[in-house]
């Protein structure tokens, strides 16, 4: 994180799966040469001062760290949980409904949106002990009484991203044998990964990525276009909220990829957590399991009844299941109706191949956790890597296992935790992305009639490699 010696960063719960530098979180007890002089850090009463040679302090004043300061630096790996908290947070949610109701005049007010993640609902619906589905119709219904105007599921959206990979996938096995670095292709959705990805590996790695967007950023797109469109609203004049399982995506919303240029607005404008969900249901002295549910907003919301669906494979958004079966089938004409998983390793490295007549057609991995992505990275590097698609995310587990998660509670075991969310999140009835027929509609009277150029920016993004800084927090002390 860029930050001049003389100010203090202070970070604290930095369980974020892929560990910050340590040069970021401890800038403490230190020397740095200054020509002849040399300053010291000393810590008195939870303040830092910089000691001078001779005797003299100075108390240093806390460092302020912006969201673009924070995926500009090269020290971190992830987000430091505690400073992304101060600019998208609920705080930030209740003071734009709460400018909604002083304003007066009807275009200073906002239209307020919330997208609402699988694995959060899944996450908060373990902690009320309700079905995922249930739990999406009470949190529609609070939020709403909040002042917001309308509720949708990023599972809708995610029908977008998984169409997209699937082609992509497809195009990048055409061209394998012209372009070396066409595959294996890796999935984009986790925001930590690509983090770790553009500060580290830069262009060795990022070709490999998919350029597919998330589908958090999907919906973005789908909200600030299509809707502000459909609405009659300048894409300013939504207040978009998304709620997700990852703090890192408060960094991918801030990218500035996602932020529209003419309008002067991003495509996501705040990302709060389950957890942070639950901290304003409680300071709201509210329960869900007191609040009566209302159905979401059906334009980007796919229901069967009172219940939503979802897709099949894992709960970290089926890449892996769904590019796989189509491939199977649009590249060798092979029906795969049941996917057969192999632990490598451990738990959270697994393999599926598709093999016709002794020979290896198709060979895809997952692989989840740091030091599983750790080590695909070196195969890459090596010219090693025997897979033709990997489902990449940095948290073990994967995404029901985010940081920004309902923690456990003190008489809750994490590991059993992680076993029910997965079982609320699996226990939608999933829909095929190519049998969903709204999202087939919006191809046809949305994308098309955008021009190509514009269709592909709605739908995927770019990667950039991080140049490495040198400043008082990433040298080596």
């Amino acid at each position: 994180m860029a930050s001049r010696f003389s100010s203090v960063l202070q970070l604290t719960d930095l369980d974020d799966f892929i560990t910050p530098s340590q040069e970021c979180v401890k800038p403490v007890k230190l020397e740095k040469k200054a020509g002849k002089s040399v300053a010291k850090i000393q810590i008195e009463d939870g303040s830092y001062f910089q000691v001078e040679q001779d005797g003299t302090k100075q108390k240093l004043e806390k460092a302020k760290i912006t969201l673009n300061d924070c995926l500009a630096c090269s020290g971190c790996v992830t987000s430091a949980e505690s400073v992304l908290i101060a600019q998208q947070s609920h705080e930030e949610i209740l003071k734009v409904l709460l400018n909604n109701k002083l304003a007066v005049a009807l275009e200073q007010k906002k239209v307020v949106v919330v997208s609402l993640s699988p694995q959060s609902r899944a996450s908060l619906a373990a902690h009320y002990g309700l079905s995922s589905s249930e739990t999406a119709r009470r949190l529609a219904s609070f939020l709403k009484g909040l002042g917001v105007h309308h509720v949708f599921d990023t599972g809708f959206s995610r029908t977008f991203s998984l169409l997209e990979s699937q082609r992509e996938f497809v195009q990048r096995f055409q061209r394998k044998e012209q372009d070396k670095k066409a595959l294996p292709m890796l999935t984009s959705a986790c925001p930590g990964w690509i983090c770790y990805a553009e500060k580290t590996h830069g262009d060795l790695i990022l070709p490999y990525i998919s350029s597919t967007r998330s589908p958090q950023q999907m919906m973005g797109s789908l909200v600030k276009d299509y809707f502000a469109t459909q609405q009659g609203l300048n894409p300013e004049q939504i207040y978009h909220v998304t709620v997700m399982p990852c703090y890192d995506k408060k960094l991918e919303a801030s990218r500035p990829d996602f932020y529209l240029e003419e309008e002067e607005t991003r495509e996501v404008d705040c990302v709060i957590t389950s957890g942070e969900i639950l901290t304003l249901l409680e300071e709201k002295t509210t329960s869900l399991m007191d609040v009566e549910p209302v159905p979401l907003d059906e334009i980007f919301s796919n229901m069967c009844g009172d219940e939503l669906l979802s897709h099949a494979g894992s709960s970290s958004g089926g890449y892996l299941h769904h590019v796989f079966t189509h491939a199977a089938k649009e590249l060798f004409g092979l029906e795969v109706r049941e996917l057969t998983y192999k632990t490598v390793k451990n738990k959270d490295f697994q393999e599926v191949t598709l093999e016709r007549d002794g020979e290896v057609l198709l060979r895809f991995a997952a692989a989840y956790g740091f030091r599983n992505i750790q080590n695909l990275v070196l195969k890459l590097k090596r010219g090693k890597s025997p897979y033709h698609f990997v489902e990449v995310m940095a948290c073990p587990s994967g995404m029901v296992n985010g940081g920004g998660q309902v923690k456990p509670s003190a008489d809750q075991n994490g590991k059993d935790l992680i076993q029910e969310v997965e079982r609320l999140y699996r226990a939608e009835r999933p829909l095929a992305p190519e049998e969903d027929e709204r999202v087939a509609e919006l191809y046809g009277s949305w994308l098309r009639g955008v021009g190509e150029d514009k269709a592909r920016h709605l739908l995927h993004t770019r990667y950039h490699a991080v140049e490495k800084m040198t400043n008082g927090l990433t040298a080596k002390w």
